[in-house]
């Protein structure tokens, strides 16, 4: 007897950001959906990723705060971190989102199923012994941590992000493996809740992927705090010990402490789910896609960390509308990835848009770059904050290319700076709008004014 079949205009498997965008949007535009998930909705960054390290965040700039409230003339001390009670907070705010995205699929009509799924025809994904049969399938089955070779992952001693967010003590000392977003996240959160933490990055600098002035200020700003880092290093063995973890590295160095947090980058899950079987073309576990996000094969779609385009979760949502709306008809327009905003939410963060001085040299060949640094900037002293907006427009009378920022908060301000950059706007156009005094956000419009030629707070 063939197993019960289940038909759909769109059968979706995996329930995280691009997965659960692309069912909202597609429900809404009229269509029959499934959404398979074998977890919980909301995926790895409501529950494993961006909402619980922000949340531990958060709670790192409380900590701050209260230990270093006598500088803003409060007496305030820090008596220690209940991560019991951290937790709780945490767990607080991944719920009270959880219910509130699993009301809305409700709301929308969604069959909505847990389970785990594996497609097994172009049209077809099986959950246990029922079989969903859409007009379309769109794989989101996200991403998990990678290792390194021959570091093995032990949940205790040497773990990942995701042993991380569950931690029911704060370790005395850890070292991080990558300086990247997620490295340096849990550094500057570990830092303030009083760890000693040491990051290893393979690459010459910290956050290697922002513009390499970015990555200067942020390291400036590390070492003010005491956040240790060994860059341009590989790593060549790591070893548990009596007492915790020995990190050895190929330029001969030794590093020992209680634990190893292995923040190398996410990598797709897609082994074992009948991807290849059923015609995808993939490359190292990526599944590939044209710039609607459409695979090889005509009935099958994919976004989200499976794809090798941006992994952060709001890329996958603007994947997630983009193939319902591709589906129900509507005029699509490709993403530029250049164009979506990114943030690292360490103290100080960092934030960009668009292309770094680098990338701009090479498309464009002549830039113009101004830097506007935060020491002018009235709100920054108030926040005793250090860091710099840099603009990049092409010479010529050129529109804005590039928007990179570190300071604190510089991430609610990225907002304004990517339609700077997406509406092509040209700096003489910025300076003429008037930013609210004092904000973090007249950097921007200082800087502007800079590229204009007619400099204010800044010498020209």
């Amino acid at each position: 007897m063939s197993a019960p079949t289940t038909p759909a205009d769109l059968v979706i498997l995996g329930g995280g950001s691009g997965g659960y965008a692309a069912a909202l949007r597609a429900a809404e535009l009229g269509m029959s959906v499934v959404l398979i998930e074998r977890d919980k909705v909301g995926g790895t960054c409501l529950h494993r990723g961006c909402i619980p390290t922000k949340a531990l965040l958060h709670t790192a700039e409380v900590a701050d705060n209260a230990r270093e409230g006598e500088q803003f003339g409060v007496k305030s001390t820090l008596s220690g971190i209940d991560m019991d009670g951290v937790n709780a907070y945490k767990d607080g705010v991944i719920s009270k989102n959880h219910k509130g995205l699993q009301g809305l699929i409700k709301s929308r009509g969604i069959n909505y199923v847990s389970g785990e799924g594996r497609l097994v025809s172009p049209t077809a994904v099986q959950v246990g012994d029922q079989t969903f049969e859409g007009k379309h399938v769109l794989l989101a089955t996200g991403s998990y941590a990678r290792s390194l070779p021959g570091i093995e992952i032990d949940g205790t001693k040497v773990i990942t992000s995701d042993h991380a967010l569950k931690l029911d003590r704060v370790p005395t000392s850890a070292i991080i493996l990558g300086g990247g977003v997620i490295g340096c996240e849990f550094a500057s959160a570990w830092k303030s809740f009083g760890v000693d933490v040491t990051i290893v990055e393979g690459l010459p600098h910290l956050v290697p992927l922002e513009d390499e002035s970015s990555s200067k200020l942020l390291e400036r700003a590390f070492r003010r705090r005491k956040i240790d880092f060994s860059l341009g290093s590989r790593v060549a063995g790591v070893q548990t010990t009596a007492d915790g973890v020995k990190v050895s590295l190929e330029n001969g160095k030794d590093y020992e402490a209680e634990l190893v947090l292995v923040a190398v980058g996410r990598g797709p899950v897609s082994e074992g789910l009948g991807y290849e079987e059923a015609g995808v073309a993939m490359e190292r576990g990526y599944v590939l896609v044209d710039e609607y996000c459409q695979t090889n094969v005509p009935t099958i779609s994919a976004v989200g960390d499976l794809i090798p385009t941006l992994q952060l979760a709001h890329v996958g949502f603007g994947e997630g509308i983009l193939v319902a709306e591709r589906l129900a008809g509507l005029p699509v327009v490709p993403i530029d990835y250049a164009g979506v905003p990114r943030v690292t939410y360490s103290e100080p963060e960092v934030a960009s848009v668009g292309l770094t001085e680098a990338q701009a040299k090479e498309k464009h060949g002549e830039v113009e770059v101004a830097t506007y640094d935060l020491a002018g900037n009235g709100r920054a002293a108030i926040l005793k904050t250090a860091g710099a907006v840099k603009l990049i427009r092409v010479a010529g009378n050129g529109s804005v290319v590039g928007v990179h920022m570190v300071g604190s908060r510089v991430g609610d301000m990225i907002a304004e700076a990517q339609l700077v950059y997406n509406w092509e706007a040209l700096p003489e156009e910025v300076a003429q709008l008037i930013h609210p005094h004092p904000t973090l956000s007249e950097a921007l419009g200082e800087a502007a004014l800079v590229l204009a030629g007619k400099p204010l707070h800044a010498h020209s």
